[in-house]
């Protein structure tokens, strides 16, 4: 995990102002969904990630810290995180919780990094 749950790492290899919308996102031990929105904001930066029926179609928000890869090439993302530790982070629900900052922390805190927005 980066030192700010809510930075990209520098070693992950991503673009800064590239557009990873529609990349497939790979967990640890599989396929989780496509990016639907993300958001590169210096220390709020985010993929929103559609599940699709893995999570029965629910989204989630994965901080920008979890990802270890960004594959342009291939259009994919790999995290740092296990399908079962996403599944079990704090629902999401896009209508209440982007820009929340209540959210933002209590998801930080899962995630294990520094729990400020």
């Amino acid at each position: 995990m980066s030192d700010n749950v809510w930075g990209y790492r520098e070693t992950s290899g991503r673009l800064e102002g590239a557009d990873l919308t529609g990349y497939k996102v790979e967990a640890v031990d599989g396929s989780i969904g496509k990016v639907d929105k993300h958001s590169d904001e210096v220390d709020s930066s985010y993929l929103v990630v559609d599940t699709g029926p893995w999570i029965f179609g629910k989204e989630v928000l994965l901080p920008a810290g979890t990802v270890i890869r960004v594959d342009v090439d291939d259009q994919k993302i790999y995290v740092d995180q296990t399908k079962e530790q996403i599944k079990n982070a704090p629902e999401f629900d896009r209508q209440k919780h982007l820009g929340d900052a209540d959210y933002h922390r209590q998801l930080g805190g899962y995630y294990g990094g520094p729990q400020g927005f």
